[in-house]
């Protein structure tokens, strides 16, 4: 009962109305007052960050930080993926003629979540990682890979939260929530960054300018708020690395896997 409760307070709740209006709150000069009280309650490592406390405007000014240069080492080896963000893994696995199954209990398919690309099928046999930012988490989100941006597509939808509950029973939210699809082209083939914006996530912005070619570990978008991330890559080039399960974390740099020459 409390689960339908729930499920039926998310749904009313997930218009881009609120959104908007819980998004302009966290940019307004009035919510940096809650910038002690927010990293305290989560938890975020404030000396980390790339200005003091005191210089951040707001809310989201805050929550869109940088970071210190030099806290994030890039794998820079030709053939890694890193990961683009800090992280924990909700979800990995082969994908299997075009179906990424067991998400919390959920499977969806390639077409749902590119919105009918016919990029689709470049990834029907291929291998996930869903990312989830929890609001922690370092919210920038960085090049996987050193490659060229072929093509970008921004897909209108919902704000459900991509957290544990929302994964597991909100319907299939990945792909009715908004996202941002980024496919780069590397040396190895093509993979896709699938950003998926969340409840009370205001927008998912690129960085501005965005260069048509990227080096691993450049800055590459950031969420307003915490969201997820899906890779997805092409088939027959990726081996995972050994030793990262569902639950893991990770760090934006980290190596998820190594790219190979397609089978």
């Amino acid at each position: 009962m409390a689960k339908r409760f729930f499920r039926l307070l998310t749904e009313l709740s997930s218009r881009k109305s609120v959104s908007r209006l819980t998004g302009a709150f966290a940019k307004s000069k009035i919510s940096r007052s809650l910038i002690p009280w927010f990293a305290k309650s989560y938890g975020i490592r404030i000396e980390d960050a790339e200005k003091p406390v005191a210089e951040y405007k707001s809310l989201n000014d805050f929550f869109t930080r940088r970071l210190k240069s030099g806290l994030r080492p890039i794998d820079t080896t030709a053939e890694a993926l890193i990961s683009p963000v800090d992280a924990a893994i909700t979800g990995m696995g082969t994908i299997a003629s075009g179906q990424i199954v067991n998400v919390k209990g959920q499977d969806y398919t390639l077409e749902e979540l590119l919105n009918q690309s016919p990029r689709q099928l470049n990834y029907k046999d291929g291998f996930y990682y869903v990312l989830y930012l929890s609001p922690t988490d370092y919210h920038r989100i960085h090049s996987p890979v050193s490659g060229t941006v072929i093509e970008k597509e921004h897909i209108p939808g919902k704000v459900y939260p991509v957290n544990e509950f929302g994964l597991r029973y909100m319907r299939r939210v990945l792909s009715r929530n908004e996202r941002l699809v980024t496919y780069l082209k590397h040396p190895f083939g093509e993979l896709a960054v699938v950003k998926v914006g969340a409840l009370n996530v205001s927008s998912i912005q690129y960085v501005e300018p965005l260069p048509n070619e990227l080096a691993a570990g450049d800055e590459l978008a950031y969420f307003e708020f915490g969201s997820t991330v899906v890779l997805l890559m092409e088939n027959g080039t990726f081996d995972p690395r050994d030793g990262l399960a569902i639950g893991s974390k990770v760090k934006m740099g980290e190596r998820l896997g190594t790219f190979h020459s397609k089978k």
